[in-house]
């Protein structure tokens, strides 16, 4: 084979490998998940019933008439310890003001997720989906992810990936402004 034939044929090589991983980019791979609508906003959140961590169980319905902050995490998620000021402020800032932040936890043992809650302080309900039909219902794409209910059950935002203090303070201070009126 000669060198020259040998060059093209590397080049077309580097061509379509370029070009694939074009093609990749462009239909979605590259797009972040956090901006994707999800298909539940604006819809009723589902219900559920969980098995406290080391509390009562807690049903989403008994929440009702509160904006409810749904955290979905894990012991083994970094992520998940990144919002943990965030989500502990917030618990600390509105839990007198009709808000409840509920820690969900998914694919975890239960030792481990009371090791993490008890290494980062956190004093918010935590619950356990044992099973992830919570997590399926909600249509769960990893952790952490969570979501903002309204007074009235539905969901009014989802944020995939650590979830800041500011983003939840501008959600749930215009939620209770609504409900103010």
């Amino acid at each position: 084979m000669s060198t020259g034939w040998r060059r093209g044929l590397l080049l077309s090589a580097v061509i379509a490998g370029v070009l694939s991983v074009a093609a990749l980019l462009a239909t979605g791979l590259g797009r972040d998940p956090a901006v994707v609508a999800s298909p539940l906003v604006g819809r009723a959140a589902p219900a559920f019933e969980l098995a406290g961590l080391d509390g009562p169980a807690v049903r989403l319905s008994d929440l009702r008439g509160q904006v409810v902050v749904i955290n979905f995490w894990a012991s083994w998620c970094a992520e998940c310890r990144v919002e943990q000021d965030a989500l502990k402020t917030t618990w600390s800032r509105y839990r007198d003001s009709g808000v409840t932040v509920l820690g969900v936890n998914f694919q975890d043992t239960t030792s481990d997720a009371r090791d993490y809650v008890g290494s980062l302080g956190i004093r918010y309900p935590i619950v356990q989906d044992t099973e992830s039909a919570t997590a399926l219902a909600y249509g769960l794409r990893g952790v952490p992810e969570t979501f903002v209910v309204d007074r009235a059950g539905r969901i009014t935002d989802r944020v995939i990936g650590p979830v800041s203090a500011q983003r939840l303070a501008d959600k749930i201070n215009t939620l209770l402004q609504a409900g103010a009126r």
